[in-house]
């Protein structure tokens, strides 16, 4: 009867068994963060564009701000952009061209780019391949005089002859491989004889395939012959020097020719002035 009343007496608060229920006296931990905009940290490039486009701006890149060891111009140098030649030259005929451009130096808030390689839109390709003709195919790997390597890929296709009633126009494989050998010939040589912003000029201008087209003729008619993909397999030593070469301009506005000074002969008049 004693102990029963004794337990009634004492307050169930003092009976909890120690250690339990510790986050009591704690603060709430984990709980909601601030919200923060996260391009409030960001800032934003320019891409500057090499001379030889005739668009020098060709478009913006986003990068999180110098914290610390992580400095925001060593993440920026190294990135590939991909952009249309239609975009670069003004020009929309060129639409089924893309170049890819790489981020080599970064100046203030300006990255200059190189040429790091080219390729064809995939419904220009889709378009061009069609039923009853040979695609001929070739790549080669060659290099410029400035030390660059560069894979390029060719692509072709048979053609009808003028007078032909057949349907198809198929070309035997001894034919396909002169061809090759052909385009192989014509690629080396165009990369050889000069440097990286000498074979750009030549595969923006798209003459190429038209000069293999005129020396494969003689073995089988080909058509739609096109330099397809160009990569850069291979860079030499970095040089602020000769990327600058990329981005000064190659000539100045000298202005246009004026007609040479014509010196009057003068006649005595009538009224005695001459």
């Amino acid at each position: 009867f004693f102990f029963s009343i004794l337990r009634k007496s004492i307050s169930p608060t003092f009976i909890m068994a120690i250690g339990k229920n510790k986050r009591l006296t704690k603060s709430k931990k984990g709980g909601k963060k601030k919200a923060v905009d996260p391009f409030l940290k960001k800032e934003w490039y320019k891409l500057i564009a090499p001379s030889i486009f005739a668009q020098k701006e060709c478009g913006k890149t986003i990068i999180t701000k110098t914290q610390g060891t992580k400095i925001a111009t060593d993440g920026l140098k190294g990135r590939i952009v991909e952009v249309s030649l239609a975009d670069l030259n003004n020009n929309e005929a060129m639409s089924y061209r893309k170049v890819k451009l790489c981020v080599e130096d970064v100046q203030g808030f300006n990255c200059l780019l190189n040429f790091h390689g080219m390729d064809m839109t995939r419904d220009k390709l889709c378009s061009l391949i069609k039923k009853k003709q040979s695609i001929l195919e070739a790549n080669v790997d060659a290099r410029t005089t400035d030390g660059y390597i560069v894979r390029m890929f060719c692509i072709a296709f048979t053609k009808k002859q003028d007078d032909q009633l057949k349907e198809t126009c198929y070309a035997k494989s001894a034919k396909v491989r002169s061809i090759r050998a052909k385009m192989v010939a014509t690629m080396a040589a165009l990369a050889g004889k000069g440097d990286l912003k000498t074979l750009v000029k030549a595969l923006i201008a798209g003459t190429t395939g038209e000069e293999i087209e005129r020396e494969a003729s003689s073995i089988f008619p080909i058509k739609d012959c096109y330099i397809r993909k160009v990569k850069v397999i291979k860079k030499p030593k970095f040089d602020v020097t000769a990327l600058m070469e990329w981005h000064n301009d190659d000539g100045q506005d000298v202005g246009a020719n004026v007609a040479p000074a014509v010196t009057e002969e003068l006649v005595a008049g009538s009224g005695g002035r001459l």
